[in-house]
């Protein structure tokens, strides 16, 4: 039992010190270029949700008092900086489908051949 199980662990060491072969299979490369369609719009949209939620939450510090405490102008600026935060993240799903749908219109021909050649079409 113990020398099957060195035999396993110096199989595993020698495939992982084998050379990788460049050649990705159909499935690979179909998968890979789909990752990479979305992959854009998806930090995108990450980063103008973190950014707007943040935005909207100054917006809410300012309007509560949180920041600029006794100061008049920190109610109306802030409701104007949280109008711009809501406005953000409402906007965030707008954006990132518009950018999906034009990265996906760019690749369709290269997804649909590779498609095409895993279905047998």
């Amino acid at each position: 039992m113990d020398n099957i199980r060195q035999m396993d662990m110096v199989r595993d060491i020698a495939e992982s010190y084998a050379e990788k072969t460049p050649e990705q299979s159909k499935f690979e490369q179909l998968t890979a270029l789909d990752r990479n369609v979305r992959r854009p719009a998806e930090i995108f949209a990450y980063t103008f949700g973190c950014a707007g939620s943040l935005v909207l939450g100054a917006g809410m510090c300012l309007a509560m008092g949180v920041i600029g405490a006794g100061a008049g102008w920190a109610m109306p600026v802030g409701v104007v900086v949280g109008v711009v935060g809501i406005a953000a993240v409402a906007a965030n799903y707008f954006i990132y489908k518009a950018i999906l749908k034009r990265r996906k219109a760019k690749y369709a021909k290269q997804v649909i051949n590779l498609s095409d050649e895993l279905l047998n079409k």
